[in-house]
């Protein structure tokens, strides 16, 4: 169990250019970058509220390259939930999470209480190779959550994060700064499945 601390690590993990930094930029930021630019390894911080305490949601953003194997073991002993991106459009990007995903379970040991979503980005894509239900599929094999995002329409971002911050349930983390806990979507009113932009 993660020791409890003033910051909550979040740690987003996938294949190259599945716009893992176009998300956390778009959560952290409200921007959108259309070039492409590789990651070795960014953190970003925000204040978010910790068991009715303030304290820091450091967002650990990894490289897309199989070059630094230390630095991601690292970030998983570290982290306090993860996030799993792949591309709707590239169906060879999810099955890269695999052994990612075995590593966690590996590195963690009971995965039961840490929160992992796993979210299939690029939604907005028309070029699709990879079906909501796919993801849906595997989320449930691997007993974790599923979103479908897209950083370019800035569908489901400020959701994806609320909601993996909802999954933990060893200390209350929320978004909200005031104190009144951020109204929890019911299990039906998740956003889930196909992305559906108008």
């Amino acid at each position: 169990m993660p020791e409890q601390s003033n910051d909550y690590r979040v740690v987003v993990f996938g294949a190259a250019g599945v716009g893992k930094s176009s998300l956390v930029l778009r959560f952290v930021r409200g921007t959108f970058r259309e070039t492409y630019i590789p990651t070795v390894e960014d953190t970003y911080r925000q204040v978010i509220s910790c068991d009715k305490n303030i304290c820091t949601l450091q967002i650990t953003d990894t490289t897309g390259s199989h070059q630094f194997p230390a630095m991601q073991r690292l970030s998983m002993s570290k982290g306090h939930a993860f996030i799993l991106v792949y591309s709707v459009s590239s169906k060879q990007s999810m099955e890269e999470l695999q052994p990612i995903y075995e590593q966690i379970c590996q590195i963690k040991g009971d995965i039961q209480n840490i929160p992992i979503m796993l979210v299939g980005n690029k939604c907005d894509d028309t070029q699709r190779e990879v079906e909501a239900s796919v993801g849906e599929s595997l989320a449930s094999k691997w007993k974790c959550s599923f979103m479908e995002t897209s950083a370019k329409m800035n569908y489901n971002v400020q959701e994806l994060f609320q909601e993996l911050l909802n999954l933990e349930k060893r200390r209350t983390v929320s978004l909200q700064l005031d104190g009144k806990k951020s109204k929890q979507l019911k299990k039906k009113e998740r956003p889930k499945g196909k992305c559906s932009l108008m």
